[in-house]
């Protein structure tokens, strides 16, 4: 949406980059501060619990806001999508992902540079395809098979 409206797909790539990678470390933290927090077997309940939560909510479709193409400076570009993105992903799925995968792993930098570069091969093409291959892209499906790898996720937590 954001390449589409700014027509400066390099510069939204960057900013979503810096974004996203701010982001997941705040929220790879906070999983390390639970796994410290909690005894392992409520660690293991309550992540296996999440992610089968995880799974339910990766469903539910996420809502765009529509708006026609508007013309602007590379800055002004990259400032609103470092700071919209960052706000965005405040407690979205992608985050609580990471929180969840930071408490069950122990490599935080594994973690952070694993969730950033899925969300950089998940938005990177959305950017410079933008409203032309929106059409395409089989949301149902890609929903189904997100909810399946959390459910799997989640089971195999639970079953240690």
């Amino acid at each position: 949406m954001l390449a589409a409206r700014f027509q400066r797909p390099w510069t939204i790539v960057s900013a979503i980059g810096l974004a996203t990678l701010a982001n997941h470390t705040v929220a790879a933290y906070v999983g390390v501060l639970l796994r410290q927090a909690l005894r392992p077997d409520l660690l293991k309940i309550s992540l296996g619990l999440s992610f089968l939560l995880a799974a339910l909510w990766a469903l539910k479709p996420d809502s765009l806001d529509e708006g026609g193409p508007k013309t602007t400076g590379h800055t002004r570009a990259f400032a609103v999508t470092l700071v919209s993105f960052f706000i965005a992903e405040i407690g979205d799925k992608t985050q609580v992902a990471t929180v969840m995968l930071a408490a069950k792993y122990p490599s935080l930098l594994a973690v952070v540079a694993g969730t950033t570069t899925g969300m950089l091969l998940a938005n990177v093409p959305a950017v410079f395809l933008g409203h032309v291959a929106s059409d395409r892209i089989p949301f149902k499906a890609v929903r189904i098979v997100s909810a399946a790898v959390f459910a799997a996720l989640g089971v195999a937590t639970l079953a240690g």
